[in-house]
């Protein structure tokens, strides 16, 4: 019998350029969202114009380019849970946590239905996702893994780009920690697992294992 396919979006929000990803599986109506960003009517006209019903919220971490559409998501489906790492839940309901003070925003979203940790598993829309924590750009920074097909797909928010990684000189922020944790959590995977970033293209585990110049194997035979 074959699998449904996964059908996936990439909203991209300004001004910070961040990738919200909208994710479902063919034939369904139920999707996730993945870091709603800062332009939320974007993202409401995309699931209002494919029948799309949103089950999850999936925070990567907690900065507000990747919060602020959570609100809006909320005020439509009310039911629907805003999820994301334990670490990080502070930072939805609190301005300067969040950096969005720094900016002049004061941005706040609802608070966290779900808080996840290392290792756990959450589903929805038929989906069922592998929680592994990440910190180092954000104390609380997770990602989120699909193994159910090939090439594995992982939301990486801004813990590593394609050529880059997270920045880490924000209060919480760790570069020793963001290093190991991409070492142990992201290039564990096979190579040709597909990263989805939370600014910036799509990249694979193998290409920044060999060529990432902040944490790949090219920098440490310099």
């Amino acid at each position: 019998m074959t699998q449904p396919e996964l059908k996936l979006a990439t909203l991209v929000s300004m001004p910070f350029e961040e990738n919200t990803y909208i994710a479902h599986l063919e034939g369904r109506n139920d999707c996730l969202v993945v870091d709603p960003g800062l332009e939320p009517d974007r993202i409401l006209d995309h699931l209002r114009q494919r029948g799309l019903e949103p089950a999850a919220i999936l925070i990567t971490h907690g900065h507000s380019d990747h919060i602020a559409g959570s609100g809006a998501i909320k005020a439509q489906w009310p039911a629907c849970p805003i999820v994301i790492g334990v670490g990080d839940a502070p930072k939805l309901t609190d301005p300067t946590l969040n950096l969005s003070a720094a900016f002049g925003l004061a941005l706040t979203t609802p608070p966290a239905d779900v808080t996840v940790v290392d290792g756990q598993t959450w589903s929805a829309a038929g989906l069922e996702l592998e929680v592994r924590a990440v910190p180092g750009h954000s104390a609380g920074h997770v990602i989120y893994l699909w193994r159910e097909r090939k090439p594995m797909i992982a939301f990486v928010g801004d813990v590593i780009f394609a050529g880059s990684i997270g920045r880490t000189d924000f209060p919480d922020g760790d570069f020793d920690a963001l290093a190991k944790g991409i070492r142990q959590k992201i290039f564990s995977l096979p190579d040709d697992t597909r990263l989805y970033s939370g600014h910036g293209p799509v990249t694979t585990v193998g290409n920044e294992r060999r060529h990432n110049p902040f944490v790949g194997e090219q920098r440490d035979a310099e």
